[in-house]
C-alpha cells in the first residue's frame, strides 16, 4: 500500500445533531425506518458540491450535517493499529494477533476464519467506539480475495493460496466473521482486495495481467465473486495492476461485472496512489483530471490518494457530472448505513461494544483462539522414525537453534502484539527453563555445540516477513513482501541446518516462512520437518503443543511446493495453463496442493454416490467413511476433486470441488458426505459467453491431497455438448473505450 492523503486512521468526530422532541424535526437521512434509497437521495441534495468531494475520500462524514463515516483499517489477520507498517501512527494500540493469512488459510477450516473475523471486527469497534481510544475505523481492508498462484510473489502470506474454491470458501468465512449475522447492520464491512489477478510486485504499478476471459470466470474472479455473491461484502479495493492492458482501476469489468453481474452497489476504492499512476505510471491518461473523470465513470468512490484536485478540474472542464458524482457516492454511503452510523445507537446491536471494563485483547478468550487457530494452522510435512511427538519424559536437553528461535516477527499488515511467545519461550515454558538450551542466531558453531549436547535439536529457520529491511528492499533472494518478489525458492539457511543434523540426527526442521520453499536436501534426510506461517502471539505454546503431541497436527499446504524454480513457468505469464499452480502443472511437485501428515492413520472407506448422473438440476450426494486407525485422536482433512475426462476443451489436470475438517478419535470412523452440482462442473464458454455444463464422463476422487486419491469413481454429466456459438456480447479485453484512445472519457451507459 502506498498512502496519500486520503488513508489516514484518525477517526473524524461528527456531532450528531440534537435530538428533538419532535422527530419529524430530524431530517429524513436520519431516519433509520426508511428506505436507505430515500435516505440518501435527502443527504446528496442537502450536500454541496465540496462536501461531495470530501465524501470520495476514506472517511465520508459531512460535518456540517451531522453524518458520520468511518476509515478503513488494515486487518488480514487481526486489527491493525500498530506493528512494522506503523498503523496505529504515533500511539499504537495492541490487538489480537493471528497467524498470517497463508497460515489461516492452512488451516482448511471455515469455522477458525470465521472466528478471527468474529473477533477482529469486535476490537475494530472497541478501539472506534471507546471512549478511551475512538481511533481506527470500521471498514477492515480484508480479506485479500488474490490467488497466490505462483510461489515467488511477494505478497504471498497475505492469500489463502493458489486454489479458487478453497479460497473463495475461506474468504466467505472471514467476511461473515467481520459483517457479523445481523439483518440489518453489520459489525464491520469487509474491503476486499485486490481487484483483480496482483499477484506481482518488482512492476505491478506498469505491468499488465494477461489471461482469456475463461480464467477470469473460471479462476482469478472466482473468491471475489463468491465473497460478494456468499459472503455479502460490499466493498473492494481495484489493484494496481492492469489486466489485458487496462489499469484495474478504469477497467470496465467493475461496473460490467462487479456491478452489473455480482450486484456489488458498496464501495470500490483505489488501492494508494493508483489514481496518480495512471498518469505518471502507466501513462493512460495524459492529465489528472482525464484520470479521474474515467475512474469515477469505472465505478471507482473512494481514493487513497490525492484526488480533490483532479476531480474539481474534471467537474469545471465538464469532463464528468454532479450526477455521476452521487452515482458513486451513494456506494460509500450504503455502506455506512448498513454500519449504523446514521442511526440512533440504541437501534445498533454493536453501538455499544467500546464500553466494557477488560479491552478485548485481554480476554483470555481471545488468547486461547489465537493459541488454537495457530495449532490448526501448523503443518506436518514429514515424521520419520516417528521422531514426532517428543516425549517429555524421556528428554533431558533440547537445542533450539537458528535466527527464529526466539522471535516471533510480524509483518507489514499485522498489529502490535499485546504479548509473544517464541518456540523457546513456548518450549521452556512446557519442559522448564534448565532444560531447554538456546542458540539464536546464525553462528553455527554455536548450534553445533548445542546440538551435539541435547537429545533433540530443533532448527528454527524461514523468512523474515518484512525483508529484514527498508521499503522495497530485502537482505536475502529468498525473502519477498509488498513491493518485492522473490529472486529464489532456496533456503539460505539450510545449510545451517546441514550442519546441526551431521551433529545431530534427531534433528527437527521448524521452517518459519510466508511461502513454499524449495527443501530438498532437508526432505530427504531430516527425519522431521513442520511448517508454520509467521505472526502468531501464540506461536510458541502452539508449536510446543505440536512438538510434544498435545495436539496433533492436521494443517494442509495451500500452495504446490516446487522441486525447483524452474518448475514454474515465467512470473508474469497469468495464463495459469501454462504450467501454474496444481490444476494444470504438470511436475513432480516437493510437496503437493493439501499436502499434511498426521500422528496418526486415516483408512478411507464405504464410497457411496446417490446417483450415476450428474443434471442441470439433479445434484448427487457423495460419501465416504474415514476411520482413525491409529492410537491418538486427531483431525482429518478430506478433499474432494474432480477431473474431466473427455472434455472438449481443456480443463484443469484435478480441481478441488470440496473439502472438510473433520475431527475423529482413536478407533472411531466417521462418515463425510459432498453435494456435487451443476455450479461445480461447469466451464465457461468464451464464444457463448456464458457457464456451460457439458455432457461427458467425469471422475470424482477423493483423498488427503491433490496427489493422494484414496478413493474414485466415474459418473456421467448429462449437460449440452461444447458447440461453437454467437457472441452476443464484447469480450472483457475490448469493454473499455480507454483501450482506443488513452485520453478519452466516455460516457455512462
Amino acid at each position: 500500500m502506498l498512502f496519500g492523503e486520503s488513508s489516514g486512521y484518525g477517526s473524524l468526530q461528527v456531532p450528531m445533531p440534537a435530538m428533538s422532541t419532535d422527530e419529524q424535526d430530524l431530517p429524513i437521512y436520519f431516519d433509520s425506518e426508511l428506505d436507505p434509497e430515500l435516505r440518501i437521495d435527502a443527504l446528496l441534495a442537502a450536500m454541496t458540491l465540496a462536501e461531495k468531494i470530501d465524501c470520495l475520500g476514506t472517511n465520508p462524514s459531512v460535518p456540517r450535517l451531522g453524518i458520520k463515516g468511518t476509515d478503513h483499517v488494515e486487518g488480514l489477520h487481526g486489527l491493525s493499529l500498530g506493528g512494522p507498517g506503523h498503523w496505529g501512527g504515533d500511539e499504537p494500540i495492541t490487538t489480537t494477533t493471528f497467524p498470517q493469512s497463508i497460515g489461516l488459510g492452512s488451516t482448511w477450516d471455515p469455522s477458525s476464519v470465521r472466528e478471527v473475523g468474529t473477533i477482529e471486527a469486535y476490537e475494530a469497534r472497541f478501539a472506534f467506539q471507546s471512549p478511551n481510544y475512538q481511533r481506527g475505523g470500521l471498514v477492515v481492508r480484508a480479506p485479500n480475495a488474490d490467488l497466490g498462484r505462483d510461489p515467488r510473489w511477494g505478497r504471498t502470506e497475505e492469500c489463502y493460496g493458489e486454489d479458487p474454491y478453497l479460497t473463495s470458501m475461506l474468504a466467505v468465512a472471514f467476511v461473515e466473521g467481520l459483517q457479523g449475522a445481523h439483518p440489518k447492520y453489520w459489525a464491520t464491512a469487509s474491503l476486499l482486495k485486490h481487484f483483480l489477478a496482483n499477484s506481482n510486485e518488482d512492476t505491478r504499478v506498469t505491468s499488465t495481467s494477461d489471461f482469456s476471459e475463461r480464467l477470469f470466470r473460471e479462476y482469478y474472479s472466482v473468491p471475489f465473486r463468491r465473497a460478494i455473491e456468499e459472503g455479502g461484502s460490499r466493498a473492494f479495493m481495484a489493484a494496481y495492476n492492469k489486466f489485458n492492458g487496462i489499469p484495474c482501476a478504469v477497467h470496465p469489468v467493475l461496473e460490467e461485472v462487479a456491478v452489473k453481474e455480482w450486484r456489488q452497489d458498496g464501495i470500490i476504492c483505489t488501492d494508494g496512489g493508483a489514481y496518480q499512476m495512471l498518469v505518471t505510471e502507466h501513462k493512460h491518461y495524459d492529465s489528472l483530471e482525464q484520470a479521474a473523470a474515467q475512474t469515477i465513470r469505472s465505478g471507482i468512490s473512494q481514493y487513497l490518494d490525492r484526488y480533490r484536485d483532479g476531480v474539481a478540474g474534471a467537474l469545471e472542464k465538464g469532463l464528468i457530472t454532479e450526477e455521476e458524482l452521487d452515482y458513486v457516492l451513494r456506494k460509500n454511503f450504503r455502506v455506512m448505513i448498513k454500519l449504523g452510523l446514521w442511526d440512533p445507537p440504541d437501534c445498533v446491536p454493536y453501538a455499544q461494544i467500546g464500553y466494557e471494563a477488560i479491552e478485548p485483547w485481554d480476554r483470555p478468550e481471545h488468547q486461547d483462539a489465537v493459541r488454537r487457530v495457530t495449532q490448526k494452522s501448523i503443518v506436518l510435512l514429514k515424521n520419520e522414525r516417528s521422531l514426532l511427538p517428543l516425549n517429555a519424559e524421556k528428554l533431558q536437553h533440547v537445542a533450539v537453534v537458528g535466527p527464529l528461535a526466539d522471535r516471533v516477527l510480524a509483518d507489514w499488515y499485522s498489529g502490535t502484539m499485546p504479548y509473544s511467545i517464541s518456540v523457546v519461550d513456548g518450549l521452556r515454558e512446557r519442559l522448564g527453563r534448565g532444560r531447554v538450551r538456546l542458540s539464536a542466531n546464525n553462528d553455527s558453531s554455536a548450534a553445533i555445540l548445542a546440538a551435539k549436547k541435547a537429545d533433540v535439536v530443533i532448527v528454527c529457520v524461514g523468512n523474515h516477513p518484512t525483508g529484514d529491511h527498508g521499503w522495497a528492499k530485502v537482505t536475502k533472494a529468498s525473502f519477498g513482501k509488498e513491493s518485492v518478489d522473490r529472486q529464489s525458492l532456496e533456503l539460505e539457511d539450510e545449510d545451517l541446518v546441514r550442519q546441526v543434523f551431521r551433529a545431530n540426527p534427531n534433528t527437527v526442521l521448524l521452517l518459519i516462512s510466508s511461502f513454499p520453499y524449495a527443501i530438498n536436501w532437508s526432505v530427504e534426510h531430516v527425519p522431521a520437518i513442520l511448517h508454520m506461517s509467521h505472526n502468531s502471539q501464540e506461536q510458541g505454546r502452539a508449536i510446543a503443543d505440536v512438538l510434544f503431541g498435545d495436539y496433533n497436527p492436521a494443517g494442509r499446504l495451500v500452495q504446490t511446493w516446487p522441486r525447483k524454480i524452474d518448475d514454474v513457468p515465467p512470473l508474469l505469464d497469468y495464463d495459469i495453463t501454462h504450467g501454474h499452480t496444481y490444476l494444470y502443472s504438470d511436475k513432480t511437485p516437493l510437496f503437493p496442493f493439501g499436502f499434511g501428515k498426521s500422528y496418526t492413520q486415516f483408512a478411507y472407506s464405504r464410497l457411496l454416490v446417490s446417483s450415476d448422473i450428474v443434471t442441470e438440476h439433479s445434484p448427487i450426494t457423495i460419501s465416504a467413511s474415514v476411520a482413525n486407525i491409529g492410537r491418538r485422536d486427531g483431525d482429518e482433512v478430506v478433499q474432494l476433486y474432480v477431473r474431466f475426462l473427455d472434455s472438449a476443451v481443456p480443463r484443469p489436470k484435478r480441481q478441488l470441488v470440496g473439502f472438510r475438517r473433520i475431527s475423529v478419535p482413536s478407533g472411531t470412523m466417521q462418515t463425510v458426505s459432498f453435494s456435487v452440482t451443476a455450479d461445480n462442473l461447469r466451464y465457461w464458454n468464451e464464444k457463448r459467453r456464458r457457464w456451460v455444463l457439458e455432457s461427458g464422463a467425469i471422475e470424482l476422487q477423493i483423498g488427503r491431497s491433490s496427489h493422494e486419491v484414496e478413493l474414485l469413481t466415474q459418473l456421467v454429466v448429462r449437460g449440452e455438448p461444447s458447440r461453437p456459438g454467437v457472441t452476443t456480447k464484447p469480450p472483457l479485453g475490448s469493454l473499455s473505450l480507454a483501450q482506443s484512445g488513452a485520453n478519452s472519457v466516455p460516457k455512462r451507459d
